[in-house]
């Protein structure tokens, strides 16, 4: 198995990368050995990655970034970097290399502070790998001061390192990074690949592979959790009751309160896991002792972790609530299609009854106001409005249709 392998439907980014992959190893052997680097190649110092959501920007990005690591003795016989077995791969994907360092977006937002020691690190060579690696998941959330931090390690670059940044589309990223970054743009693989990949890596049944790659339309992050995960699929199963239970105030109201706790509480679970994790291991590290009280001046360490956490529960919360608004999209997509008399294939196959009820009971124009209220709901949400005002105000517009 190579790190490409989980790339479904990307082929010809799987063969730019490969390549690069290639000249990468290449200038790497050649620095070590005194000869002289390739004068063409296809490997440069900054890459930018881009892509509906689900088709794998950051699987590619760390794809890539275990191939530039690759150990494996098979590249010294003409073999492709990217063997997937060997420390570098291994340690590569999992997030454990020590030359491969990940940046996500903690809140809204990547904040300067966030970015200042992984610049540092950009200006380093590699402690162990071939190339110092930074990977950049959520370009798009970079503000205009973490942004200009990136752009000056981006211009001036260390020999050996290179940036990896991941957006939904070009736009999403200032025009000063992108046009220092070699752009590979991914498509949404189809409904019949993800399927494949499910059975194929995950063991799932293939009938429940192909509901759960119909059902999140080709997003394979998605489509592994629903797969997978019973609890995803109890939550997606009571998304797709909201629209028969907004037909007066008072449903419309519990039903946003109702999805408002959910998301509320798959922030609270996230947070369980990781919080208490963090901290322990920060309070060992300031030389706490165990379950003994902090040293002198460390008060202010231990207050920039809980604002982080708290913006980690924040944005966790929201990103629960943008998936059952894509669930809501995608069913309203449904009706309209039945509506329509459209041949396009039903998404929502395991909700035919309540799809068909709401197509009879309304219009098309109807159905697209309550697309559009959803996108609104999600407009609102980027806005930082409250969730729950926000929420409430989308489950009022779909009772009015």
């Amino acid at each position: 198995m190579t790190v490409w392998d989980d790339l479904v439907g990307q082929e010809k980014v799987c063969e730019q990368l490969a390549a690069a992959a290639r000249d990468a190893d290449a200038f790497v052997t050649a620095i070590s050995t005194g000869a002289p680097p390739p004068e063409a190649s296809k490997m440069t110092h900054a890459w930018l990655f881009t892509g509906p959501p689900g088709a794998g920007r950051n699987q590619a990005a760390r794809a890539f970034a275990a191939a530039l690591q690759c150990v494996s003795p098979d590249r010294a016989l003409g073999g492709v970097p990217g063997c997937g077995f060997c420390d570098g791969c291994h340690t590569a994907l999992i997030g454990t290399h020590a030359d491969v360092t990940t940046v996500a977006a903690v809140g809204t937002q990547i904040l300067a502070e966030d970015m200042r020691d992984t610049v540092r690190k950009s200006f380093t060579s590699p402690a162990n790998g071939r190339w110092q690696v930074i990977l950049v998941e959520d370009a798009e959330r970079l503000n205009e001061k973490s942004a200009n931090a990136v752009l000056k390690a981006v211009e001036e670059p260390a020999p050996r390192t290179v940036w990896l940044l991941c957006a939904p589309s070009i736009e999403d990223v200032l025009p000063t990074i992108r046009s220092r970054c070699r752009h590979l743009n991914l498509r949404t693989p189809s409904v019949d690949a993800v399927a494949d990949l499910l059975m194929r890596r995950e063991g799932v049944e293939p009938a429940v592979a192909m509901a759960a790659a119909r059902a999140t339309q080709g997003h394979i992050d998605r489509a592994r959790r629903l797969a997978t995960d019973p609890a995803a699929r109890e939550r997606r199963a009571a998304v797709l009751k909201l629209p028969l239970r907004v037909e007066d105030v008072g449903g419309a109201l519990k039903a946003a309160q109702e999805l408002v706790d959910a998301a509320a509480e798959d922030a609270k679970a996230l947070a369980e896991e990781l919080d208490g994790k963090e901290t322990e291991e920060l309070k060992a590290a300031l030389g706490a002792a165990q379950g003994g009280r902090l040293p002198r001046g460390t008060a202010g360490v231990m207050k920039d972790l809980e604002d982080k956490q708290k913006r980690r529960r924040t944005r966790t919360q929201r990103d629960s609530l943008d998936v059952a608004l894509t669930d809501l999209t995608a069913f309203y997509r449904d009706v309209l299609a039945l509506q329509l008399g459209s041949r396009v294939a039903i998404a929502n196959a395991d909700a035919e009854d309540a799809l068909e009820r709401l197509a009879r009971a309304s219009t098309p124009e109807a159905t697209l106001r309550r697309i559009e209220a959803v996108a609104a709901c999600r407009d609102a949400l980027d806005r930082n409005v409250a969730p729950l005002l926000a929420v409430e105000a989308m489950t009022m517009a779909l009772r009015a249709g």
